[in-house]
């Protein structure tokens, strides 16, 4: 992704990839993630999510919930964030 972009044009173009991914499930594991977490993202974290991005709805959500090994590249703090799942909200 090139940085000529603002980063208020690259953090849209991020949300409305993290809520139309393509399933449901992953539009609100990713996009509740981009919701809670994207403003305060620093451009490390940003650069880190765009190339998220680029992957694959199942890949993501499999390296989330832990059912297939997440790549070196994706492992971190990020990765932990999401893997807590804290950031959606269920109403009862």
């Amino acid at each position: 992704m090139t940085t000529d972009l603002s980063r208020e044009n690259r953090l849209k173009r991020l949300g409305f990839r993290s809520w139309h991914r393509g399933t449901k499930e992953a539009d609100i594991m990713i996009g509740c993630f981009y919701d809670r977490y994207a403003a305060d993202f620093s451009e490390e974290q940003l650069l880190w999510y765009e190339r998220l991005m680029d992957e694959e709805d199942v890949e993501i959500m499999g390296w989330i919930i832990g059912t297939i090994p997440c790549p070196a590249a994706y492992e971190g703090p990020m990765m932990d964030a999401m893997r807590k799942l804290d950031y959606i909200d269920i109403e009862k």
